[in-house]
């Protein structure tokens, strides 16, 4: 297919979910455990159609570095199996790992889009004075910006985007056949509530999103985004609608706004800034592409703007 990466081994899927009946999906999930992150590979079984959604690209702080290792994994794995990847969806602007799109979509064949909800616009605004963007930093990033409730084909697959606000603004989840791909609104019943309080954030959206997922279908199943998995558990990416409804900690069946609304502020109020904020961010809001190299050390910079002030004697 792309015939670059024979040398790298194929990252085995953490769980493979559905039977290959024709017009269900075959999810492949593979967990990156430096962020505690789910990407999916959701692939039509008769066509070999695909989407994948939240690619990570490894990132080493302390040491500056980028690594496609993760990524290159999956890529062996869709090469390996014939695998044609047609869109490449985000869930949102991330802020705790950094985006692969733009690197998957120079590997893969086809110009693959890359897809995000169309407030990313808006999270860009927020953000692009913080990191010293004007608006030409914008141009050429994204490829396609989703509507609410819009419905597109991947093989034989219909995929059905719902706007699930509260977590950030332009937060999305991809619905294909009964597998819902919640990103960070929902985590498992254990682990309960995505934070609501980054710019744009907000509990009480954040509540109505989730109310949006517990009303659907109790045989549905909803696909995380990250696992924090609690004591002894393994990390796990998906349970029912049902499970949702009778034992998430946050929002079970019977949880009032108000309650939730005030378990969410005082929780997100002792929070601590994610560990990758500023790298992920201004990397996300762009699609995944870098900045430009330095025109003198050929290297690329990220920035880390500073609160406080330090007076000099």
């Amino acid at each position: 297919m792309f015939g670059l990466l024979n040398s790298i081994a194929a990252t085995k899927p953490s769980s493979v979910h559905g039977d290959g009946t024709p017009g269900t999906p075959l999810i492949h999930s593979f967990w990156e455990p430096d962020t505690s992150t789910w990407q999916y590979l959701v692939v039509d079984p008769s066509t070999k159609q695909a989407v994948l959604i939240d690619p990570v690209l490894d990132f080493d702080p302390p040491s500056g570095t980028l690594s496609t290792r993760t990524a290159d994994g999956i890529l062996s794995f869709i090469e390996n199996n014939t695998v044609n990847v047609t869109r490449i969806l985000e869930t949102h602007a991330h802020a705790d790992h950094l985006t692969a799109s733009q690197y998957f979509k120079s590997k893969l064949p086809g110009n693959v889009p890359v897809c995000i909800g169309k407030r990313i616009k808006d999270v860009q605004a927020t953000f692009a004075p913080v990191y010293g963007f004007g608006p030409e930093a914008f141009e050429d990033t994204f490829d396609i910006y989703l509507q609410d409730d819009e419905v597109f084909n991947v093989g034989d697959l219909t995929v059905r985007v719902l706007h699930l606000p509260g977590h950030t603004p332009d937060h999305l989840g991809y619905v294909i056949d009964k597998a819902v791909f919640t990103g960070d609104s929902i985590f498992l019943p254990d682990v309960g509530s995505a934070r609501a309080d980054f710019p744009g954030g907000n509990a009480v959206t954040l509540f109505s999103s989730i109310s949006k997922l517990m009303a659907l279908p109790e045989d549905y199943k909803t696909f995380v985004g990250h696992d924090y998995a609690p004591g002894t558990r393994v990390e796990e990416c998906v349970c029912t609608v049902a499970e949702q409804r009778r034992s998430n900690k946050h929002s079970k069946v019977g949880t009032s706004e108000e309650s939730f609304v005030e378990f969410r502020t005082g929780r997100d109020n002792v929070l601590k800034v994610p560990r990758l904020l500023h790298p992920s961010l201004q990397v996300n809001i762009r699609a995944g592409k870098l900045p430009e190299p330095d025109s003198h050390t050929g290297r690329i910079h990220l920035k880390i703007p500073l609160r406080g002030a330090v007076e000099s004697t």
